[in-house]
Order: C-alpha cells, then sequence, then structure tokens
C-alpha cells in the first residue's frame, strides 16, 4: 500500500494538447476575446477559430494584434479580425464594439482576458498603482461587458460570457492585493449578471486558473526553473497547466454543450488550492519510516 514519495505524479495526470470539441462546433459564431494577442488569449482564439468561429482580437498593442492575427489566419484559414482598444477607456471599448458588431456582426461568445497584475508589498502601494490594475481588470471588464450586452439587448440577441480570473480572486493573497480585489470584483459582476440578464439569453462564467506555463512568462520571471519546480511542489497533478489545456475548457464552456452551466466559477489549478487549504495536508511530506514510527 506504500508508494515512494519521491514518485511524480504528472505522469498519472498528462496534459491533452489536442482540440477538445468536434469540428464546425462554432460555425457561423462571432466571438470577441478581449487580450486576444498573447499567452492564453491567443490559444483560445487559436482553438475558437480553428473550430469555425469568425474571431476578433483585441489589446493596446495593434502591432502584436496584427501579427497574432495573420498567424492564427493563416493556421485556421478563418479570417481573424484585430481592434485596437484600451479597454480602460469606455468611449474606445464603445467605438470598439460599435466596429465589432459593423465589421463582424453581434458576437455570440465573449471572453474578457486582458489584464493587469505586478508583485508589490502593499503597504507601497500608490493610488495610481491601485488605480491602473483595477481600471484594466475590474472597470475595463465592466466596460466591454455592459456595452456588449446592451447592444445585444437592443438586438435581442443572447451570447456566452467568459471572465478569466485566479484562484486567489476567492482566497485573497498578499502581494497582489489590486489584482486579487479586482479579480473577485469581475466574479461578483459575472455571477450578478448570471442571474440577471439570463432573460435575454446570455451566459456568464468564469474560469479560475492556477499556474499556466506561457514561455514570455516564464522567461522573464522564472529564468532558471527554480520558481517553477517550487509552484510544482504546491500542486497535487505534479505539473503546471497549459494554455492548451485552457483553451479547451475556455471553449467547452463558452459552447451549447455547456447551455446550462451559468453564473459557475471553475477552478482550475490541478489541485493547488485545495492543498494549499487543508490544515494537514502538509503531511504528505512524512516519509513511510516516519509514518511507522507515528503509528508505532
Amino acid at each position: 500500500l506504500y508508494q515512494s514519495t519521491e514518485a511524480f505524479p504528472s505522469k498519472s495526470f498528462p496534459p491533452f494538447q489536442k482540440v477538445m470539441l468536434p469540428p464546425n462546433t462554432f460555425q457561423g459564431k462571432v466571438a470577441f476575446i478581449t487580450g486576444g494577442g498573447t499567452g492564453i488569449g491567443k490559444r483560445m482564439t487559436t482553438h475558437l477559430s480553428s473550430l469555425g468561429a469568425q474571431c476578433v482580437i483585441a489589446s493596446r498593442n495593434i502591432d502584436i494584434l496584427k501579427a497574432t492575427a495573420e498567424e492564427i489566419s493563416s493556421q485556421t484559414g478563418n479570417k481573424v479580425h484585430a481592434i485596437q482598444c484600451d479597454v480602460r477607456d469606455p468611449n474606445m471599448v464603445q467605438n470598439t464594439v460599435s466596429e465589432l458588431i459593423k465589421v463582424i456582426g453581434h458576437p455570440d461568445i465573449v471572453i474578457n482576458n486582458a489584464a493587469g497584475n505586478f508583485i508589490s508589498p502593499s503597504e507601497r502601494l500608490s493610488p495610481n498603482a491601485w488605480k491602473t490594475i483595477t481600471d484594466i481588470v475590474l472597470n475595463g471588464t465592466a466596460f466591454v461587458t455592459l456595452e456588449i450586452g446592451k447592444q445585444l439587448i437592443k438586438a435581442q440577441k443572447g451570447a456566452a460570457f467568459l471572465a478569466i480570473t485566479t484562484i486567489y480572486a476567492e482566497t485573497g493573497s498578499g502581494f497582489v492585493v489590486p489584482s486579487a480585489s479586482a479579480k473577485a470584483g469581475v466574479e461578483a459582476m459575472s455571477k450578478s449578471l448570471a442571474a440577471e440578464w439570463s432573460k435575454y439569453g446570455m451566459r456568464f462564467n468564469v474560469i479560475q486558473p492556477g499556474p499556466i506555463k506561457t514561455k514570455g512568462a516564464f522567461s522573464r520571471l522564472d529564468p532558471t526553473g527554480a520558481f517553477e519546480k517550487e509552484m510544482i511542489d504546491r500542486i497535487p497533478c505534479g505539473r503546471l497547466g497549459t494554455v492548451e489545456e485552457l483553451a479547451n475548457l475556455a471553449t467547452f464552456l463558452c459552447s451549447d454543450y455547456a447551455s446550462w452551466i451559468n453564473g459557475a466559477t471553475i477552478r482550475f489549478d490541478g489541485g493547488e488550492q485545495v492543498l494549499l487549504s487543508g490544515e494537514f495536508n502538509h503531511l504528505r511530506k512524512v516519509t513511510k519510516e516516519q509514518w511507522d514510527t507515528i503509528e508505532g
């Protein structure tokens, strides 16, 4: 009954990298993704486009957006549109939504993925630091959601909304207080609108990712790999998540296969939060010999 504590659990939980849903799942659908130029947003857009969706990606950096749009279009054969938008600016959001509707139609899928974050002791936070993060994460998500929602209500058209938050939106976390607070607000907004706007045919769900490995972030923040090992030690599944896995979950939640999932918050972290939350979970470090002594 005893297994070595040195066994690498990720062998039991290998990442499945293929697109999960059937071809043409989103044929004839329009998807709008903020922060779609890089990382998780780029992969979600790629999945949606490969499944037939006409995608529009938005962020502040138009050069990166255009390059990503061309790259995805060449891979999937479906045109991806790029619109420059700073979600912090409600007038710019309004203009972006108008352009979206004019160019490609009302969206069937809206993914609020744009975000900003940094680590800092809270006593070092300036008012501008707080405002910068909350403007992008909470206000930006609200501006996009409310503007698109109002247009959908006018058009008598439904849609699936998805927000990408984080596991510490639920628990809170030191050193990222603006992000934790703003993401918690996004989750409250999503649940509130799930209750209020479903009568208009809109669904609202949230994914809380744990550590997802992306090349850009990890090359800058963890060039030696030391921090990655520390993170993996906190994850019962024994590895980091992948952008492909997150994209599969996101596309499922935005599809008609998930039409009865509304107001849900899906924790996607390999078990990290439950490991950190359990008072006695640190006992997994106890060796077989130590347990023999304790039992004796």
